[in-house]
């Protein structure tokens, strides 16, 4: 697949019905034989289907069969009767709302191309955004250490590893058929992490959990520069309104608890006890969990965790203290609120 992901609108819009449109039948495209035809052809199929991006996808799935980047179609010509086949089966899955990386089994992430398929989130457009702050603030440090929480394909710390030359970057995730993808793809890029003078270690476990007492990342308890994260962050009421998440997308890797911060709260404990004073923590969120929403959103999940007396025992200082100063919201490429940074206090 082409270098590039194709079109998506942001990470989720909540719906309470989750209707959406699946019509439009795929009729077979006859005596028609161009690349040009068979993609006017198909971007009408799509667009009947409800596919949100059908120009671009019909694009995506030719350059995918003829194995060729999307610029270079303008030089095709004629398809052979293999290639007009596998083109019509993609096009059929891809008519009935199958997501367009499950296809191809590849999605684009920054410079690089993860793999997934069923039981893995589909790394999406705006989380690269996610990515380039964790990136900024580990090329800030003189030796990076990193950690990934619920890692799932492993699309963020893999570039981290790879854009921060001489970084040690550790992917946590829980689910056991996401982690399969996650040492999939670090494998497939091992030789650029290694060229990169970087270090991946994948860790299965909660990362909720991970940095408590006897877990694996304990002993890095005031010691990390980064913690980035996309965690689960929809309510479990709500039913994302795109066919390609609800259907597709394991549901442990989209629903984060009854108001969709419970995870997000997790997660930003983990942070708190791995990061060395001055630390960075990135966490992505949905667009309506922006500082508008009741009680600040992320954002004021964030400014409000303080030292409990539980982590007072792992921790320096008195119960109560905050542990996160400059907490910020920042918005994605669409001007919607996206993700949270935060620098852990000094104790």
């Amino acid at each position: 697949m082409p270098a590039a992901t194709p079109p998506q609108g942001p990470g989720f819009r909540f719906d309470a019905t989750g209707d959406a449109s699946t019509g439009g039948s795929a009729s077979f495209t006859g005596s028609r034989s161009t690349i040009r035809d068979l993609m006017y052809d198909a971007q009408r199929r799509l667009t009947a289907a409800g596919v949100p991006s059908p120009k671009a996808d019909a694009a995506w799935l030719m350059s995918w069969v003829l194995e060729v980047p999307r610029n270079r179609l303008i030089l095709q010509d004629e398809l052979t009767s293999v290639q007009r086949l596998a083109f019509e089966k993609a096009l059929t899955r891809r008519l009935a709302r199958t997501p367009l990386q499950h296809i191809t089994g590849q999605a684009a992430f920054r410079r690089i191309e993860v793999s997934v398929g069923p039981g893995v989130f589909i790394p999406r457009p705006e989380t690269e955004l996610v990515a380039e702050a964790a990136i900024r603030a580990a090329r800030d440090a003189r030796k990076p250490l990193v950690v990934d929480l619920c890692a799932g394909s492993g699309a963020i710390g893999i570039s981290v590893a790879i854009e921060v030359p001489g970084s040690d970057v550790y992917l946590v995730e829980l689910d056991d058929a996401a982690i399969e993808w996650t040492r999939r793809n670090v494998d497939h890029h091992d030789r650029a992490i290694r060229e990169a003078g970087s270090t991946v270690r994948v860790i299965h476990a909660d990362a909720g959990a991970v940095a408590d007492p006897g877990q694996p990342l304990a002993t890095l308890i005031g010691r990390v520069d980064v913690v980035v994260s996309n965690p689960p962050y929809i309510p479990d009421s709500m039913i994302p309104r795109e066919v390609e998440v609800r259907d597709h997308d394991p549901s442990v890797a989209l629903y984060g608890g009854p108001s969709g911060l419970e995870v997000v709260e997790e997660v930003t404990t983990t942070a708190a006890l791995l990061l060395r004073p001055g630390g960075l923590f990135v966490v992505e969120h949905a667009d309506v969990q922006g500082p508008d929403a009741v009680g600040g959103g992320v954002r004021g999940l964030v400014r409000s965790t303080s030292l409990d007396e539980q982590l007072a025992t792992m921790l320096p200082g008195r119960p109560g203290e905050a542990l996160f100063e400059s907490v910020t919201d920042r918005l994605d490429l669409a001007g919607l609120p996206r993700f949270t940074m935060a620098t852990r206090c000094a104790p």
